[in-house]
């Protein structure tokens, strides 16, 4: 009975976190504007969203962790977006989401100094670490994480904040 209660309780969590991938022609879509923004394979790397209680960690990593080209063009990416996110632009998602990408407004709306976005190498990636100590921003990188996990479903994926932190 135990067993059972704990399975139960598993697919729940499972359920209550989990994000519904887009159709199949939206994630056809977004890999075909994907190519343009960035400039890593997405079948040989995977992005990693783990949502935070102040924020997030959005990890590009190569499947490959001797794939030196990959993990390059990763670190090139991530450390790219970082600072024109550090400046309020978020053209480059906007060009692979569109326009109403949840979240994306308010963090575009975002004042000085209410926003940290961090770039930090990893030894098979990069990562960006978003950070706010206001409630509609730390909602606002949450719906962005979604908007991505679900957008990205075949190359993404959700994860947890011990996953490769240094």
């Amino acid at each position: 009975m135990k067993k059972i209660a704990l399975i139960s309780l598993a697919l729940i969590s499972t359920c209550v976190f989990a994000v519904e991938p887009a159709s199949d022609a939206r994630l056809d879509e977004v890999v075909a504007r994907g190519v343009h923004v960035m400039p890593f394979d997405l079948e040989k790397t995977l992005h990693i969203f783990n949502k935070v209680e102040k924020g997030g960690i959005q990890q590009v990593i190569a499947k490959d962790k001797n794939d030196a080209e990959q993990i390059a063009l990763i670190r090139e990416h991530l450390s790219k977006i970082a600072r024109e996110f550090n400046q309020g632009d978020f053209s480059n998602p906007v060009k692979i989401h569109g326009n109403k990408m949840a979240g994306l407004q308010t963090l575009r709306s975002a004042e000085k100094d209410t926003l940290s976005i961090i770039y930090k190498e990893l030894p098979d990636g990069a990562q960006i670490d978003y950070t706010s100590e206001k409630a509609d921003l730390v909602t606002a990188i949450h719906q962005f994480f979604d908007a991505q996990l679900s957008d990205h479903a075949r190359h993404a994926v959700s994860g947890h904040s011990q996953h490769h932190q240094q």
